[in-house]
């Protein structure tokens, strides 16, 4: 199995992108199905040109990707890097759940 790595700045990006609401339910939608900037834009209670720099930050992030369809402008979610995301996330946990083991030997050791 491949793993998908990216550089600390790229992650840093990656999470900096999604510490948005907004920015997250982009990234939901697309990778449900690829959606025009024009749509995604028409399901905000902002304009146009907001919705496409957080596309932008998205796609600077490695999170979208946009391809041009005619005149319109089409994002799809990018899973490689949520995959990424997702790995770093599970292995930050798996340290916590290391640690908060050996408190409870720690703490059972000592009840004894």
């Amino acid at each position: 199995m491949v793993v998908y790595e990216l550089s600390e700045e790229q992650t840093n990006k990656v999470f900096r992108a999604l510490a948005d609401a907004t920015r997250r339910d982009i990234v939901a939608r697309t990778l449900h199905a690829e959606v025009s900037i024009s749509t995604l834009a028409a399901d905000y209670d902002m304009s146009f040109a907001a919705v496409q720099k957080h596309v932008a930050f998205l796609e600077s992030a490695g999170l979208v990707s946009k391809i041009a369809r005619g005149r319109e402008r089409i994002v799809r979610g990018q899973p490689d890097t949520i995959r990424h995301a997702q790995q770093l996330l599970s292995s930050l946990e798996e340290i916590w759940r290391q640690r908060i083991n050996r408190l409870d030997d720690f703490l059972a050791d000592e009840a004894t």
